[in-house]
């Protein structure tokens, strides 16, 4: 099958049914190595000629792209698609979405290296704000002004003014990014949903290593969503009651919210606070009330007695590490990095005025966390960067903050999926103070890497 290339993408367009069954699917590594050849930084898919698709169908291409990106470092994904096609391969590949998906070929040519300083107007809107943040960093990288509409409802508005853009971006995913877990952060408590009837399935379908990690990197607010639970059994209860003493070691709190006991014995809930659960009816009971939320410890992150010890399976790949944040600071800089210094040993941050920091876990083949110190002044100008406007509001330049480092994040599973190493990333974890910060790593062994944008002095500390 042969490939048109244009504006550094190159698009293979298979026709008719993609059921796993017909020929017409088939794609060579002579046909991509042909394609490359030609400066086409991205090979994509085009769906623009396929009346059907099930899974099968897109597979063979799905085991191509992951060839493509091991052997070239190539950008690989699927385009040209309508909503309908877009809901049907985010369904497929829920958990293991690790390729892109344009919504046309020309939105994917924005994003070409080879297809720089347009200068293009762009509206972009995606539910999941990592997405809508990456993609804002890698526009403005190649020289567009990314707008990001923050709801649907905002872009819904902006919209109608369609003059006032020259593309407008939706249905469209970076495969960069993390993986998709049924967890969110909300003012550094995460939360998860559950449903239905909770039973001995617990845990088999809890991340159990994403929670240790997320500990691990200093979250200490755990609240279970759960108004569609419709009742628990023994072996439920024995789960949570579990999880809630392997916390206490952290000094972390589980709290469940809307959870009603008409068909779960009260003894149950007398069991789960005996054993520090606690339970609220509404999410905004907790969330709304900011001393509570310290009281739980949502703003505190205690040190533990455990120690992690650096190992140098994991120094070895500091490499990625380095680059995957040099480069997400530099495109949203528009600074080169100056390596400074680098040191083994205890976190030392010298002058804690006038900075804030966040941390993102990792685990897998190999495990560990991420701090970044960040002036202020970056941060803030991360945040004009990804929501369009300058702001001093401390709770949005945290969120913007989280938003950066969780790409920094996704960029070090990516670089490392190449080399064969299989990490996932939890959400990241922001701190208002240094102070705060230390309660969690001043203890931790690492390496510590400062860098200067600009002369704007940023710390970069890798431990376990």
């Amino acid at each position: 099958m042969r490939a048109v290339v244009k504006s550094g993408v190159g698009v293979f367009t298979p026709q008719g049914f993609l059921d796993g069954n017909s020929s017409s699917t088939f794609i060579s590594m002579e046909d991509i190595e042909a394609t490359i050849k030609l400066n086409a930084d991205m090979i994509l898919v085009s769906l623009k000629k396929v009346i059907f698709f099930n899974r099968n169908g897109l597979d063979a291409f799905v085991k191509m792209f992951a060839k493509i990106r091991t052997a070239h470092h190539t950008t690989v994904g699927f385009c040209d698609y309508d909503y309908k096609k877009f809901q049907a391969i985010n369904k497929f590949y829920k958990n293991e979405l690790n390729f892109c998906l344009f919504q046309s070929q020309e939105i994917a040519s924005l994003f070409a290296s080879s297809f720089k300083n347009q200068n293009k107007n762009i509206l972009l809107f995606s539910p999941d704000k990592s997405q809508s943040a990456a993609m804002a960093i890698e526009l403005h990288d190649n020289g567009h002004n990314p707008i990001i509409a923050q709801t649907q409802e905002e872009f819904n508005i902006k919209i109608k003014a369609q003059n006032a853009y020259d593309i407008i971006i939706k249905d469209t995913y970076l495969g960069q990014m993390g993986q998709k877990v049924a967890t969110r952060v909300t003012g550094n408590a995460i939360i998860y949903s559950v449903s239905s009837f909770l039973d001995a399935e617990i845990g088999n379908t809890f991340n159990i290593s994403y929670h240790n990690n997320s500990l691990n990197v200093g979250f200490r607010l755990f609240i279970f969503e759960a108004y569609k639970v419709v009742s628990m059994n023994v072996h439920a209860l024995n789960f949570f009651s579990k999880l809630a003493s392997s916390g206490a070691e952290y000094n972390a709190t589980i709290c469940f919210v809307g959870l009603t006991f008409e068909k779960t014995p009260l003894s149950f809930k007398e069991t789960l606070e005996d054993s520090g659960i606690m339970f609220f009816n509404q999410m905004d009971d907790i969330l709304k009330n900011k001393e509570l939320l310290e009281d739980l410890g949502a703003s505190s992150a205690a040190n533990v007695k455990t120690k992690r010890v650096l190992n140098k399976v994991l120094v070895t790949e500091l490499p990625n590490f380095i680059n995957a944040t040099v480069r997400t600071i530099e495109m949203m800089t528009n600074a080169k990095a100056v390596k400074q210094s680098v040191n083994i040993n205890k976190i030392e941050i010298l002058e804690k005025e006038n900075k804030i920091a966040s941390s993102i876990g990792f685990y897998g083949d190999i495990d560990g966390m991420i701090i970044l110190i960040f002036p202020t002044g970056i941060a803030k100008k991360a945040c004009e960067l990804l929501i369009g406007e300058q702001t001093d509001d401390e709770e949005m330049i945290l969120d913007t903050l989280a938003e950066l480092v969780n790409i920094v994040g996704g960029k070090v599973k990516t670089l490392l999926h190449d080399e064969g190493v299989n990490v996932d990333i939890t959400l990241p974890r922001t701190y208002q103070s240094i102070d705060a910060l230390l309660e969690v790593a001043q203890e931790k062994k690492g390496v510590q890497v400062e860098l200067s944008f600009n002369n704007d002095k940023f710390l970069f500390f890798l431990t376990r």
